[in-house]
Parts: structure tokens; C-alpha cells; sequence
């Protein structure tokens, strides 16, 4: 027979599994089956199952609620076929029962010879991050202020109570429509869109005076100061609006 040193192999593989179980990102893997292969010290730590509870158990049937199975799965078996995804978000309940929104970056893991043999899971426990933006969120809609939100093509995202008091539209009317093109009078849409571009190029605008016109058809004039909105990672996701009703003072 025709023998091979695989010695360097054997020694690259077992430096990755020790890389992979001391990293501080909860990492995990599935073979081909679904089947759980790879639990590193973090995904223990944090969702609470030891190797022994959690190797060779099937990851979706056994570990992942019931409203979030088919997206998982899909996530898996994309992966499998070689289509990665990055930043996806999905609930996994602990050993304890308590639920922790995790962050994924679903990877194909190959052998040598470029087999698909699973996929490698990367997450990121984001249940802090989730509860402050719940409570951001709170903040912005009981604030004592008209706020409202447009994502980075100009799309209504958030609208708070208070702009809702005062312009008359409720939250259905207004998400996902044009804030410019369908809630400023023509004379000030391009002065407004102006505004929300500057702030998209990471310019912000203080005490910018602008008409809106409420569903009753009254025109109000609101002082706005238009301040980029931007995600975890700093990248600009839209601008945030916070409004004063100035017409009594005119």
C-alpha cells in the first residue's frame, strides 16, 4: 500500500478545534444531517447544555423554537449548498428556559478535497443589544416630541405618538410611504430632501423651519432637527427627525 504523512494535517485540524472551542463567540456545528458535531466552551457557557446533552442531537428539532425551525433550517441547507449567510438573527432557548436572540453567521464547511461535510455556526448573543433597542424605541414613541424616522430611501420608519397627535396620520398610514414626496407641501419638498441627504452623508441639521400638513388639512410649521441614524457597526441606516410644533409662535 501507498502510505501518506498526514501528521502536519492531524496537527492543523487539532490547533482549529482548539481555536474554535476557546473562541469567545459561541460557535457550533452540524454535519450533513443537521446533527450537532462542533459545541464550543461559549455556546455551553451560554446556552447551558454540556457536549454529552447537545453531540449527535439533531440542532433545529432539539434547540431552536417552533416559530423559528423552517428559517433555521433553510439557513443550514443553503449552507450546505454552499450559500453562506451572514447576520441572521434567531432566538435559541437556554437550558434554563430563558430565551437569547443570537446573531449567526451561517458557514459551508468542506474537507479537504472541497466536500461540503456541514456547516460552521458563528454567533453573537445580542439580548442586551435587543432590550435597549426595545427600550430606545419606547423612548422615542412616548417622548413629548414629534419624532419620525426614514430609512435611507427617504421610507417613513418610525413615527412616534406625539407625531401622530399632532399630524393625525396613524403608525399604518405612514410607514414604508415617502415622507417628502407624501407629507411635505410641494414648496418645501426639495429644501426637506436636502435636509434628509446631508444627514445620509452624516451632516446634521439644527432648527430647520418647514410646513407639514396634517390629515385634516391644517398646515402646521415644525422646527426639526434631522440626525443621522446609524447601526452597531456605524454604518448610516436613515435619519431620525425630532420635530417642535412652532406654529403658535409664528
Amino acid at each position: 500500500g501507498i502510505g501518506q504523512d498526514i501528521t502536519a494535517r492531524l496537527a492543523q485540524e487539532r490547533e482549529y478545534s482548539k481555536l474554535i472551542d476557546n473562541a469567545n463567540a459561541p460557535i457550533f456545528g452540524v454535519d450533513t444531517s443537521g446533527r450537532v458535531n462542533v459545541w464550543n466552551k461559549c455556546a455551553r457557557k451560554i446556552v447551558g447544555y454540556t457536549l454529552d446533552e447537545v453531540m449527535g442531537k439533531n440542532l433545529v428539532q432539539e434547540f431552536i423554537t417552533n416559530e423559528y425551525k423552517d428559517a433555521v433550517s433553510t439557513v443550514l441547507n443553503l449552507a450546505l449548498q454552499g450559500q453562506e449567510t451572514a447576520n441572521f438573527e434567531f432566538p435559541l432557548v437556554t437550558k434554563h428556559g430563558v430565551r437569547i436572540e443570537v446573531l449567526l453567521n451561517a458557514t459551508t464547511r468542506r474537507d479537504e478535497q472541497g466536500h461540503v461535510i456541514g456547516v460552521v455556526g458563528i454567533g453573537q448573543d445580542i439580548t442586551g443589544r435587543i432590550a435597549q433597542e426595545r427600550e430606545y424605541s419606547k423612548l422615542i414613541d412616548t417622548a413629548n416630541a414629534p419624532i419620525f424616522g426614514v430609512d435611507t430611501k427617504g421610507s417613513v420608519n418610525v413615527w412616534n405618538q406625539c407625531a401622530r397627535k399632532l399630524v393625525g396620520y396613524n403608525t399604518n398610514e405612514v410607514m414604508g410611504h415617502s415622507l417628502v414626496k407624501e407629507f411635505i407641501t410641494e414648496d418645501y419638498q426639495a429644501s426637506v430632501q436636502t435636509v434628509l441627504d446631508k444627514a445620509l452623508d452624516g451632516v446634521e441639521t439644527a432648527n430647520f423651519e418647514f410646513p407639514l400638513i396634517t390629515k385634516a388639512g391644517a398646515r402646521i410649521e415644525v422646527l426639526l432637527n434631522a440626525t443621522t441614524r446609524r447601526n452597531e457597526h456605524g454604518k448610516v441606516i436613515g435619519v431620525v427627525g425630532i420635530g417642535q410644533d412652532i406654529t403658535a409662535r409664528l
